[in-house]
């Protein structure tokens, strides 16, 4: 009987989504903008619902309780902290002053504070991060669909694959905005529903060295302290650079509006990820209680599905299936617009006889980059670490020149490029030399060594930065900081013409 609702509920709950994205495509009228930027219309409630459902994805769900229940809860509670972290920072430093730009995408801004070659540079490593993240989302639609639907996990991958890149091709941040909405108010009822249950019926049981209070998961690099930070900052410094997140804060109707939508998802993504992380560490016990074993094999939510009642099962599903979606259609719309406006350079008033060749090119690539997430997906069936990855790259070299580029007069062209190449280099070097990534084996590529060892996982990503960061200061005073007011002036409008 369960089966048959799981079956029925997911079935439907797809075609619901896939209705929603559809309608909403009609907002479009083959005018670009509109498809990018949902026309800078964007009211509070639907900004702040899309960022909320950007950051709450399957890689702070099922990867946040996969990382507690093997290495406490900090390690798993530092994936939603970090992308809450991400949005207030965003909402107190980057809103207003990026809204106001009038920007499309976030490579734009790189191209009016320093250069065209940089808005390339830096595009190419925000497309690669965001398969990342799009793959890390795809992962858990496989796995799901596997385990209650009965595909196989690639007939899993591409299923999800095909209904984001339906609707998201079609309508949008239009259908990105609408879908969203709705997929974060089922993700907020399935885990208050679930955490509710729970404590009714079992309590929280929390192992000693694994809880919230068990600080040297903070401070001892033993325990996982430098992993542990390292996800926080990736998450809450390098997430600012996502090109989704900016995408909706572009999208929004004002500058004050895009502000308080940040704040709101800042608070929305604690109260939704964070019980996650706890009952994670509970559910070994109450697995034992009910007469059920483990099962290492699938995700760990999936396993305490098997105590709760199908109704509830079906909404906790739905809620991550929810959290999937909501994700991989803005790393699907987010890249595709970027390798269509900022790597092929086509401008959103470049029209012919055939309509908006903006809007029709972003549509074709959005199947290129949904078909990369597939490979990446099958290749790294992963959650938690590619999200991880993913942003390492931008914390590495993408925010100190956009950092810079807004509040550090002395910035210029070449301080960004050296911060950008030298700061990605620095993390792709040590990526490649590492043997394990956040505490999981490197699968995807890994060069043999005896100089770094596991001990050293984590402090990669603390290290880049700061690389990037000196050569961005050193190189922009080397050769003459600023370029002048009159021509940032005058760049800078040409980019609201754009």
């Amino acid at each position: 009987m369960s089966n048959k609702i799981f079956f029925g509920g997911i079935i439907a709950f797809l075609v619901l989504t896939l209705s929603i994205g559809l309608w909403a495509a009609k907002q479009i009228k083959g005018d670009s903008v509109n498809y990018l930027v949902a026309g800078r219309g964007l009211v509070l409630p639907l900004a702040a619902g899309t960022l909320m459902a950007q950051s709450v994805d399957s890689n702070a769900t099922l990867g946040n309780m996969d990382l507690a229940g093997s290495f406490g809860f900090w390690a798993g509670a530092s994936l939603p902290l970090g992308l809450a972290l991400c949005l207030f920072l965003t909402g107190l430093f980057f809103a207003k002053p990026m809204n106001r730009m009038g920007l499309i995408t976030l490579p734009d801004f790189y191209r009016v504070k320093y250069s065209r070659m940089t808005e390339r540079v830096a595009s190419i490593i925000m497309v690669l991060s965001f398969a990342f993240l799009l793959a890390g989302n795809l992962v858990a639609g496989g796995y799901l669909f596997q385990s209650f639907l009965g595909t196989t996990y690639l007939a899993g991958v591409i299923l999800i694959a095909l209904v984001v890149l339906i609707y998201t091709a079609s309508g949008g941040l239009f259908a990105v905005a609408y879908t969203d909405a709705i997929q974060v108010a089922i993700a907020f009822l399935g885990i208050l529903g679930l955490i509710c249950f729970i404590a009714i019926g079992y309590g929280f049981t929390i192992p000693d060295g694994m809880g919230p209070f068990a600080l040297e998961q903070l401070t001892d690099p033993a325990a996982g302290a430098a992993i542990n930070w390292a996800t926080l900052l990736a998450l809450g410094l390098g997430d600012i650079v996502a090109i989704d997140f900016m995408a909706r804060v572009f999208a929004a109707e004002s500058p004050e509006t895009a502000q308080r939508a940040c704040f709101i998802g800042s608070m929305g993504t604690v109260l939704i990820g964070v019980p996650f992380s706890i009952l994670a560490l509970s559910t070994p016990t109450i697995l034992e209680t009910s007469g059920l074993t483990l099962n290492s094999d699938q995700p760990l939510l999936f396993n305490l599905l098997g105590v709760v009642p199908p109704v509830l099962g079906l909404l906790v599903i739905a809620a991550i299936l929810s959290a999937s979606l909501s994700t991989a259609d803005g790393a699907i719309l987010g890249t595709s617009s970027v390798i269509a406006h900022n790597i092929i350079g086509i401008r959103h008033d470049d029209h012919n006889a055939a309509g908006d060749r903006l809007l029709a090119l972003t549509r074709v690539m959005a199947v290129v980059i949904t078909t990369l997430g597939v490979i990446f997906a099958v290749l790294i069936p992963q959650t938690g670490i590619l999200l991880l990855l993913a942003f390492d790259l931008g914390f590495a070299g993408l925010l100190v020149p956009l950092a810079g580029g807004l509040f550090w007069p002395k910035a210029n062209k070449y301080g960004a490029l050296a911060c950008i190449l030298v700061g990605t280099a620095t993390r792709l070097s040590f990526f490649v030399l590492m043997p394990t990534m956040f505490g999981s084996d490197n699968t995807l590529l890994y060069i043999p060594n005896p100089v770094f060892t596991p001990d050293f996982d984590g402090f990669p990503t603390l290290i880049s930065p700061l690389v990037g960061l000196v050569a961005f200061v050193g190189v922009s005073l080397l050769t003459g900081g600023t370029k002048g007011k009159l021509e940032d002036r005058q760049e800078l409008s040409q980019a609201n013409l754009r």
